[in-house]
């Protein structure tokens, strides 16, 4: 039996040989290929695939690839690779054989047992509705039996990459500021230790081989607890550090006094930027949208990379941000998250003069938090919010007074002297919750209103 819940937003995720097995894949395969053909109108499609460090990743690659050999499509197998460099073979020609769609296959911050897919059509997201559709149609013909065809070409995108990189970023050759990064044991390093040794950077890393198993921490960069002995590093002349996760789409960028996120990179950014249009997520802080509207545009949209990166596209915004570090540069590049690129962006900055410390201090003082997750069922998740919304209707007593409430994804309600989100994860069996105020004893307040809003919704649903 094929599990629904794998079919998530934006993207295919699930535990290996429990949810993702030679059956599920295959049939993967197959009914993607299927909608590769019909989205593109091409009779043998070129569909490039690559895949992170995870052990698993190369038999799921010879299903997947059974699979789409199955409905005529004709693989292309760049091997272990950055997500980011996967997104970019999509973009390539190779030869006379010009990629139609992309699929990485990566279990991206996921512990090591998980693994799953994430995919492109023309250059856009393949996810939400399609995705659900496509689960629909595999569920409907599990029994279909498939037949093993591992045929694919191999092609070498890793070295365009590099030379793509060594050509934008030439300006930075021998910079003389010194930095830390730490992969993880993830797949950034497939690239991105060949490209700073290319330029004559000075830097050291640490967990920089590619190990499935992530023996030295969990490759999620938003966690503090995963930037302990990155931190350490951060000393003396190293003034700088960057962590990836596990397939090198998210970035996290420290200075000795700061863990900067994704939506205070995208003020960092805008100021580089002529009349900039920058879109951000729910999770974002207020204080980036109230900036970055004085010289130019700043969006709120949903979480989510294939969310963002379509919003992206269809407004022609010069950047995206995730709070947890999904950047994707529109104006010189071509719109996905890629934490790679991002280094040398953020390298960048600092090359130009910027100081990154001084600009953070001139920032409006406000307290947030992290993320926050609430343990939930997937099942139980959307009927949460849903209940949420209904019960705001006629707050509980107490409750500080509301000013708007959002609904672009979850509720983000907006206070006097600050806000409160409360979403449904859309990877994992959690709400996810964040707060901002800047008054740091109302900030409390908001916290504990809502989480007692929560509670009420979760007693209801019960």
């Amino acid at each position: 039996m094929i599990n629904q819940t794998i079919f998530r937003e934006y993207d295919i995720r699930g535990v290996i040989n429990d949810d993702l097995n030679e059956q599920s894949v295959k049939l993967l395969g197959y009914y993607l290929g299927l909608e590769i053909i019909k989205k593109t109108n091409i009779k043998n499609p070129f569909v490039v695939i690559g895949y992170d460090a995870r052990t698993h990743c190369p038999k799921l690659f010879q299903y997947l690839t059974s699979g789409l050999n199955k409905a005529s499509c004709k693989v292309l197998g760049m091997g272990m690779v950055a997500t980011g460099v996967n997104y970019f073979a999509s973009f390539q020609t190779f030869g006379t054989k010009k990629p139609s769609a992309s699929i990485m296959i990566t279990g991206s911050h996921n512990p090591s047992q998980y693994n799953g897919f994430k995919m492109t059509i023309n250059n856009l997201p393949f996810f939400g509705k399609e995705i659900t559709s496509l689960g629909n149609t595999i569920i409907n013909n599990a029994d279909l039996k498939i037949k093993d065809n591992t045929t694919y070409e191999e092609i070498d995108v890793k070295s365009i990459y590099i030379a793509y990189m060594l050509k934008e970023f030439q300006h930075l050759k021998a910079m003389k500021t010194k930095f830390v990064i730490d992969c993880g044991n993830g797949v950034a390093n497939t690239v991105l230790g060949e490209i700073l040794d290319k330029l004559e950077l000075d830097y050291k890393g640490i967990y920089c081989k590619p190990d499935g198993t992530f023996p030295n921490h969990h490759p999620d960069p938003s966690e503090e607890k995963n930037l302990l002995d990155l931190k350490k590093m951060l000393k003396d002349d190293y003034k700088y550090a960057f962590a990836y996760d596990g397939d090198a789409d998210r970035i996290a960028f420290l200075t000795q006094e700061h863990n900067i996120k994704g939506d205070i990179m995208a003020i960092l950014f805008a100021k580089t930027m002529s009349n900039p249009i920058i879109i951000g997520e729910v999770k974002c802080s207020q204080i980036m949208y109230d900036i970055i509207n004085k010289s130019g545009k700043a969006i709120m949209y949903k979480t989510g990379h294939s969310n963002l990166k379509v919003k992206l596209k269809e407004v022609n915004a010069n950047f995206a941000a995730e709070v947890s570090g999904h950047l994707f540069f529109n104006d010189r590049y071509f719109g996905f998250d890629d934490a790679i690129y991002a280094t040398f962006r953020i390298l960048e900055l600092i090359y130009n003069g910027m100081n990154i410390n001084e600009e953070i201090k001139k920032l409006p003082k406000i307290y947030s938090t992290e993320e926050i997750k609430i343990n939930t069922t997937d099942e139980n998740k959307f009927l949460l919010i849903d209940k949420i919304k209904e019960l705001l209707k006629n707050p509980i007593l107490n409750f500080p007074k509301i000013i708007d409430i959002i609904y672009i994804d979850g509720v983000r309600i907006i206070f006097d002297k600050g806000w409160a989100l409360i979403r449904a994860s859309n990877t994992t069996p959690v709400l996810v919750t964040r707060f901002e105020s800047k008054d740091k004893t109302i900030l409390k307040q908001y916290q504990e209103k809502t989480n007692k809003l929560i509670q009420d919704a979760q007693n209801n649903l019960n």
